[in-house]
């Protein structure tokens, strides 16, 4: 059931528009809900950050998946650092859902952090589309400056 990428797409190091849109969208939606968190008066705050922390993780989960279904294209089948890094990522994604904020918003940032730092060097390798090499930095940065925003206004209380 494994094989080579299922396009020649895969092997194109320009993003496409839809991953601009579906890569960049939900990035900036961690960012956005720290602003709210950060202006929404104290007893609504909440809010934004249950959210937030709800956003981050599954996010996390569907990259853990995304990451091990990509995996099941490379040739002579899945790496053992391909399945590492999803359940990695799963892991992370799960404590970001279960452990309260502000933890679960650094076991985020250590989730986005991973993917924004190898998902270009598996780019590289060939297993992740090209483009995800220069997706992923300024995507991933994105996710990060929110979760650390959150961070900070949880931390402030």
């Amino acid at each position: 059931m494994t094989g080579p990428a299922p396009t020649a797409a895969a092997r194109d190091p320009r993003i496409p528009p839809l991953s601009v849109a579906l890569g960049f969208g939900p990035a900036a939606i961690l960012p956005l809900l720290a602003l709210a968190a950060f202006l929404l008066p104290p007893r609504t705050a909440w809010i934004a950050v249950a959210l937030a922390q709800l956003w981050g993780g599954s996010i996390l989960l569907f990259l853990a998946g995304v990451r091990r279904g990509l995996s099941f294209f490379t040739e002579g089948g899945p790496r053992p650092v391909q399945v590492a890094t999803s359940v990695w990522l799963f892991v992370l994604g799960l404590a970001g859902l279960a452990l309260p904020a502000p933890f679960a918003f650094l076991a985020q940032i250590l989730g986005y952090g991973t993917v924004g730092l190898t998902d270009p060097r598996a780019a590289k390798r060939g297993e992740v589309p090209a483009h995800f090499a220069r997706l992923r930095p300024p995507q991933m940065a994105i996710a990060v400056l929110g979760l650390v925003a959150l961070t900070v206004r949880v931390s402030l209380g």
